[in-house]
């Protein structure tokens, strides 16, 4: 149980397409931290806030993430804010991408934590591998193997 443990770590992220990007920020937060939770962002939750589909669904990202032995619990994050996970869980440190740091929503995300006593510690973002970058290579290829017009040997009488 979370509340047995010294410092407890949120780490919360869609995902998806998991990549060594994810791995990384995991293996982090475990090594900053006695007890890890990872939020796995909810399908629901994506197409809300991020404006995407999931590739994977969220029973299989679920498992996945469980499955890693360097977190402790994964939980299903379904709100678009932070604080309430926070308040549904408790954890004392909060971590996120260094994308985050500096910008609006990273400096907005700083101060509500500070008020409830939380640290917000940053991972460098692996730039070579991203959701973003696989997903639109996923995009490419569906659209060069998607069917032209052109009639296909078979039509032919």
């Amino acid at each position: 149980m979370a509340s047995q443990h010294q410092r407890v770590g949120y780490a919360p992220g869609a995902f998806d397409l998991f990549h060594i990007g994810h791995l990384n920020i995991l293996r982090h937060a475990r090594s900053k931290c006695d007890y890890l939770i990872a939020g796995v962002v909810s399908d629901e939750m994506l197409r809300e806030v991020k404006g995407i589909e999931p590739v994977i669904p969220l029973v299989e990202r679920l498992e996945i993430i469980r499955s890693l032995k360097f977190v402790d619990e994964a939980v299903v994050e379904p709100v678009p804010d932070k604080l309430d996970m926070w308040r549904m869980l408790r954890f004392n440190v909060l971590f996120k991408g260094d994308d985050w740091k500096d910008t609006v929503k990273g400096i907005q995300l700083e101060n509500e934590f500070e008020m409830v006593g939380v640290d917000i510690e940053y991972f460098p973002y692996t730039v070579s591998t991203s959701s973003t970058k696989l997903r639109s290579a996923l995009d490419a290829i569906t659209r060069s193997s998607a069917p032209t017009d052109a009639p296909s040997d078979f039509s032919r009488s």
